[in-house]
Order: structure tokens, then sequence, then C-alpha cells
């Protein structure tokens, strides 16, 4: 898949190499009462599955379940433990604990830079190209289903819209981008988004 090879150099060359250091910090929204406590590190793993049909980006639908963002699609990831030697430690971790991804399948490209959530949680995004060797499996106290969105749906502005939220009185937006049954908004779209403008602006979508 010599084409898919040369993509995946182009996107890699556009990575951070190392996780940035946070600077002025400015949260996604505003809480209404601000944090007293630092924000709590974490990582997410986009990860950019290898398949004969082509490169697809990894999500997860969240169990409904969960007391927080239940049933959201979401990236693998989590906070990072004081175990983990970094966030793709973190990332990686945690997408063997929710879904079975196996770390010998997933080779780290680089980062994005920090994100700074409105939850008080400094999420450290990792781009990992995934070549799976088995099928991965939701853990049901966490994922409710797993899947891939393909790569070209998301180099192709047309697909990003827009997310309107009303919090404390207020209106926040964030892209949405639709792909079959799914919505992906909030946090993940941001993060989406953002992969797209700093490593997939300018590639032609198949």
């Amino acid at each position: 898949m010599a084409g898919s090879d040369d993509l995946i150099g182009r996107i890699e060359s556009r990575l951070l190499r190392q996780p940035d250091a946070p600077g002025d910090l400015q949260p996604d929204w505003q809480p209404e009462v601000p944090y007293t406590r630092p924000p709590t590190p974490a990582a997410v793993l986009i990860g950019l599955v290898e398949r004969e049909t082509g490169l697809g980006v990894l999500y997860t639908e969240r169990s409904a379940d969960l007391r927080s963002h239940s049933g959201q699609i979401s990236f693998p990831g989590g906070k990072i433990d004081p175990e983990d030697a970094g966030a793709a430690d973190a990332a990686l971790r945690e997408a063997w604990e929710e879904i079975d991804l196996r770390r010998e399948d997933a080779r780290v490209l680089g980062y994005l830079p920090q994100y700074y959530a409105g939850s008080n949680y400094l999420i450290t995004p990792v781009v990992a190209l995934v070549r799976p060797t088995r099928p991965f499996l939701p853990n049901p106290a966490e994922v409710a289903s797993v899947f891939e969105v393909p790569l070209g749906w998301l180099m192709d502005e047309q697909n990003y819209g827009v997310f309107r939220i009303s919090r404390n009185g207020y209106e926040h937006t964030t892209p949405q981008i639709k792909h079959e049954r799914w919505t992906i908004w909030g946090i993940t779209a941001n993060i989406t988004r953002r992969f797209h403008d700093m490593a997939l602006s300018g590639e032609a979508s198949p």
C-alpha cells in the first residue's frame, strides 16, 4: 500500500515529535465556578487503522452506564496514571483496556498540541498507525461499540458542521461530524478538527 505509506509519512511529518508543554490554558468552555485545582493530565489515541480498503480513524461509543459523557462518541483514552511512562503509554494502555487494542499493533507517529477541556482535563492527543492483528473487543463496562470513520471523509471540509450547546445560559459551539448513524461533537470533534487542520489539510480525499 505505497499510497497509504506516503500519506502516513506526510501526516507524521506534520505532527509534534513530543507532547508540548502547557502554555496559557484557555478551556474550550468556561465553567460557572472556576477550578482551584490544577488540570488532570489525560491522553487520547487518534488511531489511524489500516485496512485493505484504506485508512480509517478509530472512535468509540461510550457506555450508557458511565457517569460522565455517557453514550457520547470519544477516542480511546483517559487519565495519565503515575505508573504510565507518558501520554503515549497512557493512550495505548487505555486503548487496550477499552477495546483490546494490542500495543504491538500500534506505532506512535506523533502528537497534537494539548487540549484543555472545560471539565479541567489537559488532554494530549496521541496519533498512531494501527495495523490490527485481531478484531477490536469493546469492554462493556466502558464502551458500547467501536467504529472507524474513513480518513477520506475527515479530509473533506464539507463533512464538518456546527453543533450548538447551551450551558450555564450561554451557547457554545463545536464542530460536528456525521457519518452513517454516528454524530461526533464536543471534545472529540474539536480534537478531530485540530487533527484535520494540522495533519490532513491540503490532502485530497480519495
